[in-house]
């Protein structure tokens, strides 16, 4: 390859790097708001670390679980889940760290509520 050429080719990369990620229309996500018994929280978020740990370690269609628990009540959590697909989220609820962490707080969690939302801006990447 010649030198026009290759200046020509690395015109192109540049100007292909600089075009935005396709939108990812096939994420799945989910608000999951839990309300856990104040007496055991300590006991929860340290089964909920662990999970959140261990599925984005191990799980490449977990994209983001990031919990959040409110200033003023910090027995009410909610966790923004973001699935690459629905066969990804179907998947991670088979996997043994979901099943120990579904499991090990089935009796401390007191309410829970799966809100499946539209993100406003699918291909926007968290930092």
């Amino acid at each position: 390859m010649g030198f026009p050429a290759a200046i020509k080719a690395l015109r192109i990369i540049k100007q292909e790097a600089a075009k935005p990620a396709a939108p990812a229309t096939d994420n799945l996500v989910r608000l999951s708001k839990i309300t856990v018994d104040p007496e055991r929280l300590d006991e929860y978020n340290a089964y909920l670390k662990e999970e959140i740990e261990a599925s984005m370690r191990l799980e490449p269609g977990v994209l983001t679980l990031y919990a959040v628990a409110e200033k003023d009540a910090a027995h009410k959590i909610t966790i923004l889940e973001i699935y690459a697909d629905r066969a990804a989220y179907e998947s991670h609820l088979k996997t043994l760290h979901f099943q120990k962490y579904k499991q090990g707080t089935l009796d401390m969690v007191k309410e829970l509520e799966l809100v499946d939302t539209t993100p406003l801006i699918p291909g926007l990447k968290i930092k």
